[in-house]
């Protein structure tokens, strides 16, 4: 994996403790940054991590040499935190799937920047993260995770950006092991093909913060060898598989624990095959 950040990295440094060198599910073998005094870059040299930074002269010139490195390194997923340029059509759709973008508010509300102070400014009393794949807009990509901590009485902009980070510092790498186990992915371009048009336009109805869950449990199915129950039932929930993968969605999306109580009354063997995702994600 490869790390684009623009400043202090702190998002950076709880990738690397996640994904040190060697671990099974993957590691982090790149940082770059488009701001050469980026402190991202002394924490990835002090985990041993190469670090280049690629001075900001224009975005054909910074993509140029970031997919040259990505390519030369190996690459297979990138990962943005706290980095704030945009990139074009020319980087994302070959990474689509592939990227990720950390953004401290529950979008789709609140994109762009100054985040803490418009949530203030609205009165909000809950505010949060969100994990998503990057497409061609500014914070629009499809959500792969969301957390949520709440505003508090008398809350600044600071305080508040510091308790939404401490949430990203563990938002972030649970995202990216659901991404490197198979367990998120952006909606698939044959939705009518692998539904049904009928399945297809109510799946497309879902708001965004709903679609996750689905993937989720799509994904899931598949792993069980259970794909053929995602067709037209799939948004019904396709009876008992398809409850237990939805239950399994939730809780690897960090829902409440108290879902444990319903899978403990599955079948054995659909309660292993919950009981083992959950295990593999946590150990991961």
């Amino acid at each position: 994996m490869a790390v684009f950040a623009s400043g202090r990295g702190t998002n950076l440094e709880a990738l690397l403790e996640a994904f040190p060198q060697g671990h099974p599910l993957g590691e982090v073998v790149l940082v770059v940054s488009d701001n050469p005094e980026a402190f991202a870059l002394e924490r990835a040299k002090r985990r041993g991590v190469e670090a280049q930074a690629l001075p900001w002269r224009g975005r054909r010139a910074f993509e140029e040499g970031a997919l040259a490195l990505l390519a030369e390194r190996g690459v297979d997923a990138v990962l943005l935190a706290g980095f704030m340029r945009l990139l074009s059509p020319r980087f994302v759709v070959p990474w689509y799937g592939r990227l990720l973008n950390l953004h401290p508010s529950l979008l789709p509300d609140y994109p762009g920047l100054r985040v803490h102070e418009r949530v203030l400014a609205a009165g909000e009393r809950e505010t949060g993260s969100t994990v998503h794949f990057v497409d061609q807009g500014m914070d629009t990509g499809p959500i792969l995770l969301q957390g949520r901590v709440p505003v508090l009485p008398g809350d600044t902009p600071q305080a508040l950006e510091a308790r939404v980070l401490r949430l990203e510092h563990r938002l972030y790498p649970k995202a990216v092991r659901l991404l490197l186990l198979g367990l998120a992915f952006p909606p698939p371009s044959d939705l009518e093909e692998r539904l049904g048009e009928e399945a297809a336009r109510a799946f497309r109805a879902l708001s965004p913060r709903e679609k996750p869950l689905y993937l989720r449990a799509w994904a899931l199915l598949k792993a069980w060898g259970r794909e053929d129950l995602v067709g037209p039932a799939f948004l019904g929930r396709a009876g008992l598989w398809g409850r237990a993968a939805f239950l399994a969605a939730h809780l690897l999306g960090g829902s409440d624990p108290a879902l444990l109580e319903e899978v403990a009354e599955l079948p054995p063997e659909v309660r292993a095959q919950v009981e083992g995702a959950l295990r593999v994600e946590s150990s991961a």
